[in-house]
């Protein structure tokens, strides 16, 4: 019981807090939409713990709590994956950068 509180707790503050950082700016509208389902996600699971045992049946997997266990590691990694590409794009990024003005100084030179 006291882990349904948490978890509806914590989904109405995730939510409260991704809607601020949207208005802010500072989350893309996709980037929304994949917190707010998140969130949502968390506090439907929480009020309905029943439901990801019977979503976990549909899909193959033993109990409700290893199939939340599995999306929560998938979505991790694609999470991972995706600030990985945004890395290395910065990192591209910085590198053309610092050649246009290695170059720009040379010219002043």
């Amino acid at each position: 019981m006291i882990y349904q509180v948490i978890g509806i707790v914590v989904g109405i503050a995730g939510i409260i807090i991704s809607l601020i950082r949207f208005r802010e700016a500072r989350t893309s509208p996709g980037g929304l939409l994949l917190w707010l389902i998140l969130w949502f996600s968390m506090i439907f699971f929480s009020l309905n713990p029943a439901s990801s045992t019977k979503i976990a049946n549909l899909l193959g997997i033993g109990r409700g709590l290893d199939f939340l266990l599995i999306a929560g590691i998938l979505g991790a990694y694609y999470l991972l994956f995706r600030i990985y590409l945004m890395i290395e794009a910065l990192r591209q990024e910085i590198t053309e950068l610092v050649h246009e003005i290695a170059l720009r100084d040379k010219r002043d030179d």
